[in-house]
């Protein structure tokens, strides 16, 4: 199942008068829900062995060595640099991130999550643009070791 078919049952249900939605196909589970704690959960299991596209996602997972920690997305959604369309964004390349502090929003349902950095260090690389459409465990941002050039 791909991320626009994802994004497409999140819409319908959003507009729906369903409070709970759960869907599980062959290797995909899909569960939905309009209670407080807003849950969405994605799962995949690959049970098949299929070549991996070279995509943002693919080359960010295989960027995390050494010295390095990845920031991954913790859900499906948009990914937004910064807190409005011609804002600042929150960090760039080169900046220096402490633990806890906001780098990116990612927008589900509607709602704007805040992501912070569970680390410390420089930020090295960012993987996807402002809009990306992005899935759950995508690598969003290398952090480095501050003394690291």
């Amino acid at each position: 199942m791909t991320i626009k078919e994802i994004q497409s049952i999140i819409k319908d249900f959003e507009s729906s008068s369903l409070m709970s939605l759960e869907l599980e196909m062959d290797t995909f589970k899909l569960r939905l829900s309009k209670n407080k704690t807003n849950e969405v959960i994605v799962k995949e299991d690959h049970k098949e062995e299929t070549k991996p596209q070279q995509t943002h996602a693919t080359t960010a997972q295989k960027a995390d060595t050494n010295n390095h920690t990845m920031i991954k997305s913790p859900l499906v959604g948009t990914f937004y640099a910064a807190s409005t369309p011609t804002g600042k964004p929150f960090v760039e390349v080169g900046s220096h991130v402490k633990k806890g502090q906001v780098v990116c929003i990612i927008e589900a349902m509607k709602i704007m999550n805040e992501i912070t950095s569970p680390y410390e260090g420089t930020v090295k690389e960012v993987f996807v643009r402002n809009g990306d459409v992005v899935g759950f465990n995508h690598g969003l941002i290398r952090i480095g070791d501050a003394n690291e050039k």
